[in-house]
């Protein structure tokens, strides 16, 4: 390494004035400077100049997510952007010796909201947001401020030097420096990567606390063997594939799953990739933001996140991104979440942290695991006492293995895969012709985007999709398309004066009234049920990422369920009205419907969770334009 970089990074952290970012990758550490702008919409990113493309790094704080039509608070967090005119490479050894490293003490620590308050507002969401449909899990945040002696600046590559020296396994350890926003952290995840055309997305989810004496293979057996942390990351998975079937034409492949090992925690993640033309910013924009980190379905989730936070979220939940000019004239992107950031302001810090919360959370467990999140945040910087004996070794010591490569450890991690549906497991090309080609799709979004993976999977059979919102949808539309696929959303089926549900309610009559084909998914199957007389209730407890085998005309099949409330007709039922019916022997619960033209069914048939979900859909499909 040149003395050149080493003495310009001297200038900058000796210049108060001086904007920059530091950026810990791939086993050195990239040192930008240019000029700082703000911008109102990512489509205003400045990729190109006078010069042609350049190099530029934002920060895409999470109010953003209204670039979607989705809620949030507007607190006036920039969209800043470093248009790069210096990008140095430098030696990670050389960086961590040029930084200050002088302990700075925490004064006055505490969360923003109680343990008690928080442990409510998890109760709050379980019971009457996930208990009432509006979803299958929410991620929650709180944030621990604390006030330190030093400015700014200095606090910030103190702790960035400190998370060089003492954190590992993070996909990005960074410091920025602008006006009026410095922060500092180690993000564990890559939100998306664009490069050379392929698009890979990074889900992880599941946090394993290393107990004192660090992780072993009994404590992580454990962990791994957990229902809650399993179905989690399906979860997650799930909703990041709606995202890879929306930028990518091949819809995404999945491979993993894989362990993130960090220095405290450990983590449990996927791997999505697929292929994309579209420019990175739009790949950015329908990709905002990791349901890791907000829930799904995504645009509920943003509301109930707008119902339950206290407070706006700043950067908490988006973004940072690099966008570097390729050799095809567009830009690569790489941009990790901002999560386990430390934000820094006058003398006082801001570590925001969420928990996940599921249908079976338990609410002191997940203000433990806020603790635990901020706490290893804290720990990894030096802003508190590090839990030497929880870290993991150190990864260059001779001869110790990584937990990951136990047999053992790998055996219970791949067992998870044979849960899942093996379509998204392949490559995702659409193959040439289809038993259904030259047949038309219309697909109505009810505001879950598990239509778009649901119209990726009916193009892999053939027919010709497109994906229509509830409120945009028009009736010359619905009579148009060869198929109507009347899709699932978030919400109560028997409530007529929602907006969403009565849109809905017109879309499947007015195919049933006019006898053309229809397939009704979830939310719109339980509308269907209700229009043929069969009562909707809800369910004791509800079936969020849940994994059935149900009868659906005469097979078994593997379907994943996402649904608070149920048709139900009395056990042993076959038949109501001109329909089919396939239900619970037991509990009478309706997993499907058919009759002339029509077909429907409860479960999320595109889902991961759905073994047997392309088979079934292409018979549903097959029987409703017979």
């Amino acid at each position: 390494m040149t003395a050149v970089p080493l003495a310009r990074l001297a200038e900058l952290t000796a210049d108060r004035d001086a904007s920059f970012v530091l950026i810990a990758r791939e086993g050195g550490v990239d040192l930008l400077t240019g000029d700082v702008v703000d911008v109102d919409l990512l489509a205003d990113i400045p990729l190109d100049g006078p010069g042609g493309a350049r190099e530029v790094f934002a920060m895409v704080p999470y109010r953003q997510v209204r670039e979607r039509g989705f809620e949030a608070q507007d607190d006036g967090t920039p969209l800043r952007c470093v248009v790069v005119t210096e990008h140095h490479r430098l030696d990670l050894t050389d960086v961590v010796a040029a930084l200050p490293d002088a302990p700075i003490a925490l004064t006055d620590g505490g969360f923003d909201i109680s343990d008690a308050d928080y442990a409510d507002t998890v109760e709050q969401v379980i019971s009457e947001e996930i208990g009432r449909g509006e979803g299958a899990n929410f991620v929650i945040r709180r944030d621990y401020r604390a006030g330190f002696d030093a400015d700014d600046r200095t606090a910030a590559l103190t702790w960035f030097r400190a998370l060089l020296e003492h954190e590992r396994g993070a996909y990005w350890t960074f410091a920025v420096i602008t006006p009026g926003q410095i922060a500092v952290g180690a993000s564990p995840e890559a939100h998306v990567v664009a490069r050379d055309g392929i698009v890979t997305m990074n889900p992880i989810s599941g946090t394993f606390r290393h107990p004192a004496g660090g992780a072993t293979r009994e404590t992580l057996s454990e962990f791994l063997s957990s229902t809650k942390e399993t179905e989690e990351l399906f979860m997650v998975v799930d909703e990041e594939l709606k995202m890879m079937s929306q930028v990518c034409s091949d819809g995404g492949r999945i491979t993993g799953p894989h362990l993130k090992e960090m220095s405290r925690l450990t983590h449990t993640e996927y791997m999505l990739r697929g292929r994309s033309r579209l420019d990175p910013r739009d790949i950015l924009r329908e990709t905002m933001f990791a349901p890791t980190v907000t829930g799904s379905p995504m645009q509920n989730a943003c509301a109930v996140i707008r119902r339950h936070e206290r407070s706006p979220r700043g950067y908490y939940s988006g973004v940072a991104a690099l966008f570097t000019p390729n050799a095809d004239g567009g830009h690569d992107l790489d941009a990790p979440i901002l999560i386990r950031t430390v934000y820094l302001d006058s003398g006082r810090l801001r570590v925001p942290v969420g928990a996940t919360l599921v249908r079976h959370s338990d609410p002191h467990g997940e203000v433990s695991e806020t603790h635990g999140k901020a706490a290893g945040v804290l720990g990894a910087i030096g802003a508190i006492e590090r839990d030497r004996a929880a870290e993991a070794r150190d990864d260059d010591a001779p001869g110790e293995a990584r937990l990951s490569d136990d047999p053992g450890i790998a055996e219970l991690l791949a067992s998870r895969n044979t849960r899942l549906a093996d379509f998204w497991m392949q490559p995702q090309d659409t193959p040439p012709g289809g038993r259904f080609a030259g047949r038309s799709a219309l697909v109505v979004d009810a505001e879950d985007r598990f239509t778009t993976m649901l119209a990726h999977q009916l193009r892999h059979l053939g027919l010709d999709v497109e994906i229509v919102t509830w409120d945009a949808v028009t009736d010359s539309a619905i009579d148009a398309a060869d198929l109507v696929v009347a899709g699932p959303g978030p919400g109560d089926p028997r409530d007529g004066s929602a907006p969403r549900i009565a849109r809905m309610r017109q879309v499947v009559a007015r195919r049933r009234d006019a006898g053309a084909p229809l397939l009704a998914v979830c939310l719109s199957h339980q509308i269907l049920a209700d229009r043929l007389g069969i009562d909707l209730v809800p369910l004791t407890a509800p079936h969020q990422g849940v994994q059935k085998t149900v009868p659906v005309f005469g097979h078994d099949a593997s379907v994943g369920f996402y649904n608070t409330f149920t048709a139900r007709v009395s056990p042993g039922t076959t038949a109501v009205a001109d329909a089919e019916v396939s239900a619970d022997p037991d509990s009478g619960d309706v997993y499907a419907l058919r009759g002339e033209r029509f077909a429907s069914v409860q479960g999320h048939l595109e889902s991961i969770l759905s073994r047997d979900g392309l088979a079934t859909l292409e018979r549903l499909t097959a029987h409703a334009l017979a």
